[in-house]
């Protein structure tokens, strides 16, 4: 159950927009299921009713002050169940709206000296409570931390009605837009509120930017007016940004400030980020095989960077583990960037998501993430990429780490109790999954068509390599993934390439558990081929002839008894 507190200056204005069905398709049967007085004119029960009685009754106490009455003395706040939650009904919603009050302060259970409030519902999942911050004894309202006590309370309630409970908010968040906001970005047609899109084009820019005055050229190319604060030296103090077209009622560029988009967008808090940072990733030392382009290059780059960071997730300090989680959202967003298509999108989300996951009270070690700004550097350096090839499997390698790293974030929260994080960590988990499935679906392909058209007794040895290298379990599943032909193919190409299999495939099991992989299979192929430097695969020529193995995927040996007894 969610609630969102914000604060207005004209009540009738809201009352039209809570009664408004006939362009509001979600706008059903709107009516009044708790007042302050229970013979309060409710306009969708009640004929004579007017939105002028409504809004003239809620503003009574503000009216009778006059010129000294506050000028946002409208206190809105939308309550909502989650996703999948059973519809509560009037009366049920009716004790949400009056336990909400209580708990904020605006009227306190038993006070006959309140503020006047309706609860309008005009959806099955959520009402509206509105509030006018004026006491009948002229007075405001004791609602300091309004926001958080109606999020407890919310938390309270979810347990009381059995519904899902949500995580405890920790003020790390940043602001949601208001329903004003997500009404106007409906009206100019916008995919989001003007304060998320405006977020994202900040992190945007901000991905991998050498120094401040690359960022803010990235961010007027995303096509943001910016207004810089400057001081009388000419540094600039401060900026805000605004999306072109959204206007006040003066027809003024509505602005915000960075800091108002996150608490880490503020201006000094972005220029810690440019510390030590260089442009040497931006030309990447070329030579290798599998480095046929740029855009690989960077991604290899990236690849190995996050690795790192999944060592250092295990044994590092919190700050410097905030730092690589910060970092990592940067590669997310050059990711983001480059990639087209149903990759492009889920990256997108996981983007998104892992942006709420970089934000907690953990005071992070700037300075520890510019292995990873270098990569994100490199990647939006090098253009987007075709999606297939070489562009394709290093897109795939990276992924397949990066979800790796989601996973581990995820842990990592939960082990230190920050129930956001770790949620906005598995959610950019799912999205990363989605993502590596559409760009690894190319190459893996490829790679189990060569490892099923292996030799019988190619297949047979490198079974035997991995039920010598890998525990008896990790052997075990992978004869149950469909990913262990492209695993001996790898291992093929490996040893094609002078490398001995055995060594290289413990070395790949030996960089990181595998316990969090979905597919271990696929986390070695990918691990084999950046330690073995193999190129992009390319489907061998079909050639029957003797020997050749079934269609089938091989089967690996099974381990022996003795083995499973020491399991």
């Amino acid at each position: 159950m969610v609630p969102d507190v914000s604060r207005g200056s004209r009540t009738i204005g809201l009352l039209h927009y809570l009664y408004r069905t006939s362009d509001i398709e979600a706008h059903v049967d709107p009516h009044i299921v708790a007042a302050y007085d229970p013979f309060v004119p409710d306009p969708g029960r009640h004929p004579d009713a007017t939105f002028s009685d409504l809004a003239a009754d809620l503003d009574q106490w503000v009216n009778a002050l006059g010129d000294k009455a506050p000028t946002k003395h409208v206190w809105h706040c939308p309550v909502r169940t989650a996703p999948g939650d059973r519809h509560l009904s009037d009366d049920e919603w009716a004790t949400v709206a009056r336990r909400v009050l209580n708990a904020t302060g605006i009227a306190p259970e038993g006070d006959d000296q309140a503020c006047h409030w309706i609860a309008v519902r005009h959806a099955p999942d959520h009402i509206h409570i509105v509030a006018t911050l004026v006491r009948a004894d002229r007075t405001r309202p004791r609602h300091h931390k309004d926001g958080t006590r109606a999020q407890a309370e919310c938390r309270k309630i979810e347990k009381d009605f059995g519904l899902r409970r949500l995580n405890e908010g920790d003020g790390t968040a940043a602001k949601r837009p208001t329903s004003a906001e997500r009404h106007k970005a409906e009206r100019l047609g916008q995919e989001d509120a003007s304060r998320e899109l405006l977020r994202e084009h900040v992190h945007r820019a901000l991905a991998g930017a050498a120094d401040e005055a690359e960022f803010f050229d990235r961010l007027a190319a995303e096509g943001v007016r910016i207004n810089k604060r400057i001081a009388p030296s000419g540094d600039a103090l401060g900026y805000k940004v605004a999306i072109v077209g959204d206007r006040n009622g003066d027809q003024e560029p509505i602005w915000f400030a960075g800091s108002t988009l996150a608490p880490d967008l503020s201006l000094p808090k972005i220029r810690k980020r440019f510390t030590h940072t260089t442009a040497e990733a931006e030309h990447p030392t070329p030579g290798s095989p599998f480095g046929r382009s740029a855009p690989v290059r960077a991604r290899l780059f990236a690849t190995e960077a996050t690795e790192d960071v999944l060592v250092a997730i295990a044994s590092a300090d919190d700050g410097t583990v905030a730092a690589h989680m910060k970092g990592i959202g940067e590669v997310l967003d050059a990711l983001a960037q480059t990639s087209h298509g149903h990759t492009g999108t889920e990256l997108r989300d996981a983007a998104r998501y892992f942006e709420r996951a970089t934000r907690s009270h953990i005071q992070a070690r700037d300075t520890q993430m510019q292995a990873l700004r270098r990569a994100a550097r490199q990647i939006i350096h090098s253009g987007p990429t075709l999606g297939r090839g070489p562009d394709g499997t290093a897109t795939a390698m990276v992924l397949d780490v990066l979800l790796l790293a989601a996973i581990a974030a995820a842990r990592w929260y939960a082990a230190r109790g920050h129930a956001q994080q770790a949620e906005a960590s598995q959610r950019t988990a799912e999205h990363l999954r989605a993502a590596y499935s559409a760009a690894a679906q190319a190459p893996m392909a490829v790679m189990h068509a060569n490892g099923q058209r292996l030799p019988a007794p190619l297949q047979r040895r490198h079974a035997r390599t991995v039920l010598a290298v890998l525990p008896p379990d990790v052997a075990r599943r992978l004869q149950d993934e469909p990913g262990w032909p492209a695993l001996a193919a790898s291992l093929q190409e490996a040893k094609r390439a002078g490398h001995d299999a055995a060594v290289l495939l413990q070395q790949a099991a030996d960089s990181r558990e595998l316990s969090t992989a979905e597919s271990v299979s696929d986390v070695l192929v990918w691990r084999l081929r950046r330690l073995a430097d193999l190129p992009a695969p390319v489907a061998a020529p079909h050639r029957p002839a003797q020997g050749l193995a079934p269609s089938a995927a091989p089967t690996v040996p099974q381990p022996s008894q003795a083995s499973t007894r020491r399991r």
